[in-house]
């Protein structure tokens, strides 16, 4: 792991710890390496609840409630699709915080509109909006996927949470 990685780890598990906050995520491309590396330190049962590998539109729609009608229309790498499963997992696992991925990893699967590397991601807060992130990223699948679970620790490093009642 990463030094960089490292502190992003240090840095989520006291913004969720001091908040009393539980996180969860659900994941495509990366394949449950968000939930890897977010597991990777000592003491992460206090605020990781879990994660979800939804691969398949049939499990994205079954697990976390993403709608067929925004499968069909936007596709499981989009804004739309990201958004219902980090809302649907925050649902799902009963969390205050709940971070998604879908993205095309490669090495096939692209198109000009959604070239390899291109990755959304949804994040759920509960009590406030939902938001999404889009970044493509260059390199083969491998430099994909980790790019893809940096730049998702990056996101949930800055998350605001407040204390828990």
């Amino acid at each position: 792991m990463s030094n960089s990685n490292q502190a992003l780890l240090i840095q989520i598990a006291e913004s969720f710890t001091s908040a009393g906050a539980k996180l969860g995520v659900v994941e495509s491309c990366t394949g449950g390496g968000l939930g890897a590396a977010l597991t990777s330190i000592a003491g992460s049962s206090e605020w990781f609840e879990g994660g979800l590998i939804t691969y398949s539109n049939k499990v994205k729609m079954k697990s976390v409630y993403v709608r067929e009608s925004t499968l069909d229309q936007h596709g499981a790498v989009s804004e739309e699709c990201v958004k219902e499963m980090a809302n649907g997992g925050m649902i799902a696992l009963g969390l205050d915080c709940c971070l998604s991925v879908s993205g095309i990893a490669g090495p096939g699967g692209g198109s000009p509109g959604k070239p390899v590397g291109t990755v959304w991601f949804g994040l759920a807060v509960r009590h406030k909006s939902i938001e999404a992130f889009h970044h493509v990223f260059e390199g083969d699948r491998n430099s994909v996927r980790e790019q893809a679970v940096q730049v998702g620790l990056s996101i949930l490093s800055k998350v605001s949470l407040k204390k828990a009642v």
